[in-house]
Order: C-alpha cells, then sequence, then structure tokens
C-alpha cells in the first residue's frame, strides 16, 4: 500500500487549526476519516447602533416622564372630583331649601284664596269697621305674599347660577378624565414600542457610558 504524504505546510495547518478549534467531545469515523460532532460556533448577537441605543434611552426617558406626568393628573383629577363631591352635598342642600321656599309660597297662596273667599261671602254681613279691618289684614297679607314670591325668585334665579357652574365644572371633570384616558392609552402604545424596538437587544456597554456622559454634559 501506497503512503499518502500531506506537504509539509498543510500538516503545519492542519494541526494548527486543531489547536485553535479542538472538540472534546469530537468523535473520528476510521472509515471515511471525518469528524462527528463537529464544532460549531454560535453567531455573536447583532449590537445596536449607538444611535439606535440613544433613540431607545430617550424613550424610555420620555416614558418615565410621560408616567409621572399621568400620575400627577391623575391626583388633580381625584382632587377636583372630591371637591365636586363636597359641592354637590352643598347644592343638594340649597335645593332642598329652595323647595321648602315654594311649598310655604304655595300654603300661603292657598291660604290668601280662601282668605279671600270667605271675606267675600262675610263682607255683607260685617260691620263698616269689622269689614275696614278684615280687607286691611288681607291686603297686608297679599303684600307680604308678594315679598314671598320676590324672595323665592331670588333664591332660584342664585341657586340657577350654582347649579349652572356645578354643571360645567361636571363637564370639565368629564373632559379631564377623557383626556387622562386618551393619554394613558397612548403612554401604553409608546411603551409597547419601546419594548418591541429596545428591551432585550444587545448593546455596547461602552455606547452606553458615552450617551450618558453626553445627556450628563448637557444636562438632561
Amino acid at each position: 500500500m501506497k503512503r499518502i504524504l500531506l506537504p509539509l505546510a498543510l500538516v503545519l495547518a492542519v494541526s494548527a487549526q486543531a489547536q485553535i478549534a479542538t472538540n472534546t467531545k469530537a468523535k473520528v469515523d476510521p472509515k471515511n476519516n471525518k469528524v462527528a460532532n463537529p464544532v460549531v460556533e454560535k453567531p455573536k448577537p447583532k449590537l445596536m447602533t449607538r444611535d439606535e441605543l440613544r433613540a431607545c434611552i430617550d424613550q424610555q426617558e420620555a416614558n418615565g416622564k410621560e408616567a409621572e406626568a399621568i400620575k400627577a393628573e391623575q391626583n388633580s383629577y381625584k382632587a377636583n372630583a372630591d371637591q365636586l363631591k363636597a359641592e354637590k352635598a352643598t347644592i343638594e342642600a340649597g335645593e332642598a331649601a329652595l323647595g321648602k321656599q315654594v311649598d310655604a309660597l304655595k300654603a300661603e297662596k292657598e291660604g290668601i284664596l280662601k282668605a279671600h273667599e270667605a271675606l267675600t261671602a262675610e263682607a255683607p254681613k260685617l260691620e263698616k269697621a269689622e269689614l275696614k279691618a278684615r280687607n286691611e289684614a288681607y291686603t297686608a297679607r297679599t303684600t307680604a305674599f308678594g315679598t314671598m314670591v320676590d324672595a323665592v325668585k331670588a333664591a332660584d334665579a342664585e341657586q340657577g347660577v350654582k347649579r349652572k357652574a356645578f354643571s360645567a365644572k361636571v363637564d370639565a371633570l368629564d373632559a379631564q378624565y377623557k383626556a387622562i384616558e386618551d393619554r394613558t392609552e397612548k403612554h401604553f402604545d409608546a411603551n409597547d414600542k419601546w419594548k418591541a424596538e429596545c428591551q432585550n437587544k444587545a448593546y455596547d456597554e461602552n455606547d452606553e457610558k458615552a450617551i450618558r456622559k453626553e445627556k450628563a454634559a448637557a444636562g438632561k
């Protein structure tokens, strides 16, 4: 059998390669002189560029600031809601007081009508002096009733102003809630975007240090 001699340069090259990528678990098939379980180097993860990393850091910081702003707006909404609850109690108390005034006015009106009927029926039988006295009393009562009507009208007008102002505040509170809801939804979208584009992505730590240094110098 003839021996196959490898050139010296090729022998050295093969020897050097074996030293660089030695697989202790590799097995040589004696029939075809092939290596089983060859060494396979894992591909290195692709690193983000410095610009991409900077964009991710900026977005993360912006998301954090937006979260704080939304929290502050939520606290403001809660304070406004609590204030409206207290104001609602005042409005309701005013409505109740106005209702009592209206009921009293209705009762007085009925009383005056009955007094007028009685006076009309009894007038022919009354002495002149008594008739005069009853007429004067009736007139005084109707005058007082007119004053009651004016007072109720004024109270109703004042209550109407309070109702309108309260209604405007309720509308403003509803608008504030809607704005917070929309803002929160956009914030969630921004967070999802950051997770998709930045989370768990490999980057060079030196790039991060450089970016942090830039931000510190810029006062950000």
